[in-house]
């Protein structure tokens, strides 16, 4: 798994599910539990992880999605 973006906002990650879901492409949220226990300060992101054989067509879908702004940056 590869990290596709980091975010508090959970509307946004019902968005990405939403998308893997339809795409029929593995993820997972990592870091919840975490997020949890901090409450609601937001210090702590939840990772978005999808499979890495398949970040690039993930990647396109958020894209389309008009979520470009949100991805993390792999060329690091």
């Amino acid at each position: 798994m590869i990290e596709l973006m980091r975010t508090n906002d959970s509307v946004l990650l019902s968005v990405a599910e939403a998308l893997m879901k339809e795409a029929g492409i593995i993820y997972f949220i990592a870091d919840t539990n975490m997020s949890i226990l901090e409450g609601s300060l937001g210090v702590i992101p939840r990772r978005f992880l999808v499979e890495e054989d398949r970040l690039d067509e993930a990647r396109r879908y958020l894209i389309d999605a008009g979520l470009e702004h949100e991805l993390k940056d792999h060329d690091e």
